[in-house]
C-alpha cells in the first residue's frame, strides 16, 4: 500500500513532528518521508481531508463482536470494519460469545477471522471454563495461541481462592488476569444504580458497595500473590480511591473506565430506555467527576468503549429483562472530546497498549504506518446514520458529540469512511 497524506497535523508527543502540519509519504505500509510539502511524483493515492489530524493508532481494551454464536448481534468482519471507521487500529476482543472462547482452538479461530485486516484483533481468553467461575481454563495454552489476557466478561469470580490461584498461576508466564468488579451476592438482581433514581423508578438497585467490595478483595489478593491484575470498567468514587492507594503501594494493577460511565448518569433512566441498561450501571454525577479526576491523575489507565452489540429482540423489551450493554466504537472519540482536549483524548485512546503487550510505533520516518485519521473540531448530533454496527443499541444516540473520525492507515491498508 502506497499513499500520500496531505496537510495533516500530527498529534503524537513521541513524534519528531508533534503539532506540525505536514505531508506524510507511506510506501509499502511504512512511513518513508515526513515534510512540509511532498510532491506526488509516483502518482500514489492522495488523502486530503478537512482539518485532518493524525495520531498513533487508537486502542480499545474491551470490545465484543458476538461471533462465534451471536452473529445476529455482530460478526468479527463487520465489527473490525466498524472499529476501523471509528479510528481504532487495534482492539481487544472479549470472550463474550457462544461457545465462550476458552481454548487454544477458540483463540486460533477468532484470530484467523481477523487475518489480513487493517485492524489488529487481540483476543482475550476466558479465565474459567465456559466463564462459569468454577475451574480455570487452559490459560497457558491460550497464551501460546495468542491470548493477551484472561477475563470472564462481566461475570464476577465469586470464589476468592480461585482468583488467588489464577493470579499465582498466570504470574508464571506474565499473564494478565482481569476481574469484573462486582460482588454478585450484594448486587443481587439489581438493574440500576442503587440511589434516588432507582427508588423513584421502582427499579431494583445495584449498589456501589457491590463494586467496591470486589475491588477491595481483588486488591488484597493481588498484594498477597504479587500477580498482575487489570480491573475493567470501574464506575464508583470509592473504586478510584481504592486503586489509587493500591498504586501508591506499587501493586501491579491497571484499570479502565467505560465511556458511558464517564459521561452519562442514572438520570438517563427516567424513560426506562434499555439503551441505558449497562453493567456496571450508570452512577451519579459525583461518580463521573471522580472517574474524570482518576483519568487526569493517572489512577485510571485507559478508557474503553466497552462495545457490546445486542440485537433488538434482547434490547427492546421490559427494562428488567433486557440484556446489558451498549455499542460504543462509533461514538467513542466524539464522546471523549466533549470532556478532554485533543491531546488528552488521544493519550487516553493510545496509552493502554503496553499493558496488553501491543507495540505503539511513533509517527516518524522509517516506522510502520499505524495511524488514526480524524477532525477534532467537528460538532454533530450522533444518530443511527453514524452507526456501522449490525446492532444499534447505542447509549449516545441523540447526544451532541465533538470530533469526527475519518478512518485508519494500518497493517499496510487504508480504511476510510
Amino acid at each position: 500500500m502506497n499513499a500520500l497524506i496531505k496537510s495533516a497535523t500530527i498529534v503524537d508527543s513521541k513524534s519528531d513532528f508533534h503539532n506540525e502540519t505536514v505531508d506524510i509519504l507511506i510506501e509499502k505500509g511504512r512511513i518513508t518521508k515526513i515534510s512540509k510539502r511532498i510532491s506526488n511524483s509516483k502518482n500514489y493515492r492522495e488523502i486530503k481531508l478537512d482539518n485532518l489530524h493524525v495520531s498513533q493508532g487508537w486502542f480499545d481494551s474491551s470490545v465484543s463482536f458476538g461471533e462465534p454464536g451471536y452473529e445476529e448481534r455482530e460478526t468479527i468482519s463487520n465489527g473490525l470494519k466498524t472499529a476501523a471507521q471509528s479510528g481504532f487500529t487495534s482492539v481487544v476482543l472479549n470472550a463474550n460469545s457462544n461457545p465462550v472462547i476458552d481454548s487454544y482452538a477458540d483463540i486460533t479461530f477468532v484470530k484467523s477471522k481477523a487475518n489480513n485486516n487493517a485492524v489488529s484483533l487481540y483476543p482475550i481468553g476466558a479465565l474459567t471454563q465456559g466463564s462459569k467461575g468454577v475451574d480455570l481454563a487452559e490459560l497457558f495454552d491460550m497464551t501460546n495461541a495468542g491470548a493477551v489476557a484472561f477475563y470472564d466478561y462481566q461475570q464476577p469470580i465469586s470464589n476468592p481462592n480461585l482468583m488467588k490461584i489464577a493470579l499465582q498461576y498466570a504470574s508464571n508466564f506474565d499473564g494478565l488476569v482481569c476481574s469484573f468488579p462486582q460482588e454478585s451476592k450484594i448486587s443481587g438482581h439489581g438493574v440500576a444504580n442503587e440511589h434516588i433514581n432507582s427508588t423513584k423508578l421502582g427499579l431494583k438497585g445495584n449498589p456501589a458497595l457491590a463494586e467496591e467490595l470486589q475491588v477491595a478483595r481483588d486488591l488484597f489478593l493481588l498484594e498477597y500473590t504479587e500477580g498482575k491484575l487489570h480491573i475493567p470498567t470501574i464506575s464508583t468514587t470509592k473504586s478510584v480511591e481504592l486503586i489509587r492507594v493500591a498504586k501508591s503501594k506499587k501493586l501491579n494493577v491497571t484499570c479502565s473506565v467505560a465511556l458511558h460511565n464517564l459521561i452519562l448518569t442514572d438520570d438517563a433512566l427516567e424513560g426506562f430506555d434499555t439503551r441505558y441498561k449497562v453493567l456496571p450501571p450508570l452512577r451519579t454525577q459525583n461518580d463521573c467527576d471522580a472517574l474524570i479526576e482518576g483519568l487526569k491523575d493517572g489512577t485510571i489507565d485507559m478508557v474503553t468503549s466497552d462495545h457490546n452489540p445486542i440485537d433488538i429482540e434482547d434490547k427492546k423489551i421490559e427494562f428488567d429483562y433486557a440484556k446489558y450493554g451498549t455499542i460504543g466504537l462509533e461514538s467513542a472519540f466524539g464522546a471523549l472530546k466533549t470532556l478532554f482536549t485533543t491531546k488528552k483524548s488521544i493519550a487516553l485512546l493510545t496509552q493502554g497498549k503496553s499493558r496488553f503487550g501491543i507495540s505503539a510505533p511513533p509517527i516518524n520516518e522509517g516506522e510502520e504506518a499505524n495511524l488514526s485519521l480524524f477532525n477534532p473540531d467537528a460538532n454533530y448530533e450522533f444518530n443511527k446514520t453514524h452507526i456501522t454496527s449490525k446492532s444499534k443499541n447505542s447509549a449516545f444516540l441523540g447526544q451532541t458529540l465533538k470530533g469526527e473520525t475519518y478512518g485508519i492507515v494500518a497493517n499496510n491498508k487504508i480504511v476510510l469512511k
